[in-house]
């Protein structure tokens, strides 16, 4: 069973091993994607049952998928350089992005 996510769209995360920063962009209450995907991406293997994140990578083009225990809260309170910010927020306010009323995933 999937416990409440520890983290929301908008927040600014940090990677606890690859130390990248990014904003969460979307939760997903336990993984979604493929069985081979997790064989070849998830090398930690984390818990599927738990909740996982679309994370926009700080000064990068491409976005990433993390499971809740490889995320820790960014006190930096910066803000992320990233092509596509503006597509899923509309400002970023008190370190943290402001979900963009129009956007629906």
């Amino acid at each position: 069973m999937s416990k409440q996510a520890a983290f929301s769209v908008g927040q600014l995360v940090r990677h606890a091993l690859f130390k990248y920063r990014g904003v969460i962009i979307d939760v997903d209450p336990t993984f979604m994607l493929s069985d081979d995907w997790y064989d070849l991406m998830a090398k930690s293997r984390p818990p599927k049952d738990k909740p996982w994140y679309r994370v926009l990578v700080h000064s990068a083009t491409h976005e990433t998928y993390v499971a809740e225990q490889n995320l820790e809260p960014c006190e930096l309170g910066e803000a992320i350089n990233h092509p596509s910010l503006e597509h899923y927020f509309s400002a970023f306010e008190d370190g943290r992005y402001i979900l963009d009323k129009t956007y629906s995933n």
